[in-house]
């Protein structure tokens, strides 16, 4: 990493600065790491890759930047998205590992995978990873096992389902629409199934490889059941108004994984903030990079706290009654 060489430097060429007159810093032109940030702290070059654009994922990098100034960690932020294109993921990765930054954060699967076949010196943070282990990007929860670690987007899916029937006892049947190409949204599914019988549900899913499939698999979907799940899938999330157009144009009512797809149009979650995971990584980050703590000795963290968020606007559109004890203590958003 670049700080490292920079110890380096300034060790072998101490002879010299004792002799040359008028020197500074600036000497250091071929490092990204600056030590001439204000009260003498040390300035770091973070690579983000993301791996798409939309809100989980976007509030996930605010959440980080702001969660690194609030810390007082001074960062040069390199930031690439990869559009969707799993491919674009491993070229970022590289060139961050070519650029020598002192540490890369890689939101979404996808990114992570890359980040971690690319390197395996630079310290790597991951967020919005379901399930770190069955992905391969850590050996174990605890013990990483490695350069990498990060915070998960897991949620609380049997306690999400419980909110289908304080919605309406009559639901027997919910939906869910996933990208085939995500292992997240497998390893969701198969929670969901898992789970869905102790709540008296049953679960129908319905797979697409591109947005343009959407709005066909979500009509075929939509006429076999009582109502929709929607799971942190960053396919369904970049369409998640065409999905909330469609659910209300079937009077359905949805519970999400997060809270962005409720600002999007899904009626209610008690879910994650991605922004407030964003920030939690942030610690992460200064821990490794300030504290010089041992990437391989944090373990994966999961999100502190979850929050119950309604669409109000969906809400109404459905004609659901607001004095539900489900609805009550909700922060509603939306309007």
């Amino acid at each position: 990493m670049k700080k490292i060489k920079i110890s380096k430097i300034m060790a072998l060429g101490l002879a010299g600065l004792l002799t040359l007159t008028g020197c500074s810093t600036g000497g250091n032109t071929n490092t990204n790491t600056d030590t001439s940030a204000k009260n003498g702290e040390t300035k770091y070059t973070i690579g983000i890759s993301q791996l798409a654009e939309h809100p989980a994922l976007d509030d996930a990098r605010r959440g980080f930047e702001d969660g690194l100034k609030e810390l007082g960690v001074e960062a040069e932020i390199l930031y690439q998205n990869a559009q969707g294109d799993i491919p674009n993921t491993i070229a970022i990765s590289q060139k961050f590992v070519k650029d020598e930054v002192d540490l890369i954060y890689a939101i979404a699967t996808p990114a992570a995978q890359s980040a971690k076949q690319t390197t395996t010196e630079i310290p790597v943070l991951f967020s919005a990873v379901t399930d770190p282990v069955k992905s391969e990007i850590v050996a174990d929860w605890e013990n990483v096992g490695g350069n990498v670690t990060g915070t998960s987007d897991m949620a609380d899916v049997q306690g999400q389902l419980k909110m289908f029937k304080e919605i309406d006892p009559s639901v027997k049947t919910i939906g869910i629409i996933y990208n085939t190409s995500e292992a997240n949204s497998e390893i969701q599914i198969a929670d969901v199934k898992k789970y869905a019988p102790e709540e008296g549900l049953t679960v129908e899913t319905i797979g697409v490889s591109n947005i343009n499939e959407i709005p066909q698999a979500l009509d075929s979907l939509l006429g076999n059941v009582d109502a929709l799940y929607a799971i942190s899938d960053n396919m369904i999330a970049s369409s998640i108004e065409l999905v909330n157009k469609k659910l209300l144009e079937n009077n359905m009512i949805s519970v999400g994984a997060e809270e962005s797809q409720v600002g999007g149009g899904i009626l209610i979650t008690n879910g994650l903030s991605y922004y407030e995971l964003g920030k939690q990584t942030a610690r992460m980050a200064k821990e490794i990079l300030v504290d010089g703590k041992d990437v391989s000795s944090i373990p994966v963290g999961k999100a502190e706290k979850t929050t119950t968020v309604v669409n109000e606007k969906s809400l109404e559109a459905l004609g659901l009654d607001k004095n539900l004890p489900i609805f009550k203590d909700a922060t509603m958003v939306g309007k």
